[in-house]
C-alpha cells in the first residue's frame, strides 16, 4: 500500500467509520454525495435530513431506494 504513518491512521479511520455505521445500518451520506457528484453530477443532492428519511423509508418502508 505505501501510505505514510499519518495518511494510514486516516484511511483506517475512515474505514473503520464506514464499517461501524454498515453494522448499525445508518446511512453513509458522503458516500451518498460521492456517488451523486460521479454518477448524476445534474442532479442536486437531498439534503442530509432528506437523505436520512428516504434510507429509512428505504429500509423500512415501501421497498424503494435505488436510484440505479
Amino acid at each position: 500500500m505505501g501510505l505514510a504513518l499519518p495518511e494510514a491512521g486516516r484511511y483506517f479511520a475512515r474505514s473503520l467509520k464506514q464499517s461501524l455505521r454498515l453494522m448499525v445500518g445508518l446511512p453513509d451520506y458522503d458516500a451518498y454525495l460521492s456517488h451523486m457528484a460521479a454518477t448524476h453530477p445534474d442532479q442536486p443532492p437531498m439534503s442530509y435530513e432528506a437523505f436520512f428519511r428516504e434510507r429509512l423509508e428505504a429500509r423500512y418502508g415501501g421497498g424503494k431506494g435505488r436510484c440505479c
